[in-house]
């Protein structure tokens, strides 16, 4: 019997898998990443999920859902988690997606590391049946780690795997995962922390901010989201400021060809990408503020190259630092309800 298992590197799934490859079932891995994976910057594959696999000794292979994904963000079907988080069209984006390459896999069920109640948006009975539902998945989803509080699946009614060896965590707590991984010896997992950007406020925030000034988003939009200090110039324009030299490398990185790059001339300071169709205005303003944080910021008057077209090279203006006034009416920041109401 062949089996697809859904790992993410995580605790849980390792042990799921753990849990039935004791049973003497084969399983294939799929690791499911995005732009939105913690685990992921550059949305390519996960180190904990190989090192997972490589304890398990089984193949893992990565599914990049990311352009998918784009359109579950916009419009998500069952709503919004405490921030953006689309959890319930997420999974089901991912069983979908599981579930067209059963065939290919040679496998006749699917099995995951969910825990009943872990996960108050997609963990709960009801999400877990509609989940099955609009994925086409239903009675073909194994989870080892609360079957036994929960209905049997086909696979557990037919035989395919002994119910009696499959176990019955619930809730919250990682203590019955921690001691079962002891018990098993399997020491090399990363802690609980992590997953989803969509669920950082902060993150949340330029999102939504992107989401309503560019409902035609990209790729490259999203991956301008992780970096630097985000200002709304206007309804047309944004700028990106640089916090370190990190920050300033990735953003030069992933400026584009219409992008503007703006620096302070003669003094350290940060790169500033400013996206979209700015106007005169916007990209003063745009200059003030990377003249706020440079190395000039106490100064009268400083100047700022204003590069177009992707380029550093361009012109040069003298502008005042913008005030922290200033900044706060323009600075991008954390979601809020009202927001998500709106």
């Amino acid at each position: 019997m062949r089996a697809l298992g859904l790992l993410s590197g995580g605790l849980d799934s390792l042990l799921a898998l753990k849990v039935v490859l004791e049973q003497g079932i084969e399983v294939e891995a799929l690791n499911f990443v995005s732009v939105f994976c913690t685990c992921t910057p550059k949305g390519s594959s996960c180190s904990a999920a190989r090192t997972a696999a490589e304890q398990l000794g089984i193949d893992v292979k990565t599914v990049n859902t990311s352009k998918e994904f784009l359109d579950v963000v916009r419009r998500p079907k069952h709503g919004y988690g405490r921030n953006l988080n689309p959890c319930l069209d997420c999974r089901i984006l991912m069983f979908r997606t599981a579930h067209a390459r059963l065939a290919e896999a040679g496998a006749s069920f699917i099995v995951t590391g969910e825990v009943l109640g872990e996960r108050p948006m997609s963990q709960r009975r009801e999400a877990m049946a509609l989940i099955e539902k609009e994925a086409g998945l239903e009675g073909l989803i194994v989870r080892p780690l609360s079957a036994a509080l929960l209905e049997p699946s086909l696979p557990e009614q037919r035989g395919w795997v002994d119910r009696s060896r499959l176990l019955s965590i619930k809730g919250r707590s990682r203590k019955p995962q921690i001691e079962l991984a002891r018990d098993y010896g399997l020491t090399d997992y990363p802690c609980p922390a992590g997953g989803c950007l969509l669920t950082d406020a902060g993150f949340a925030g330029r999102m939504w901010d992107l989401m309503k000034h560019e409902p035609g988003f990209s790729l490259s939009d999203v991956q301008l989201l992780k970096h630097g200090k985000h200002f709304r110039l206007s309804p047309r324009a944004k700028a990106i400021v640089g916090r370190d030299e990190e920050d300033n490398r990735m953003l030069s990185a992933l400026a584009g060809g219409l992008d503007r790059l703006l620096e302070v001339v003669g003094h350290t300071g940060p790169l500033t990408v400013v996206r979209g169709a700015p106007a005169r205005e916007d990209l003063l303003a745009a200059a003030s503020i990377t003249a706020r944080y440079s190395g000039a910021r106490d100064r009268k008057q400083v100047p700022v190259r204003i590069g177009a077209n992707g380029s550093a090279a361009g012109e040069v203006v003298d502008v005042p630092p913008a005030t922290e006034d200033y900044l706060s009416t323009v600075r991008i920041g954390l979601l809020t309800r009202e927001e998500k109401r709106a």
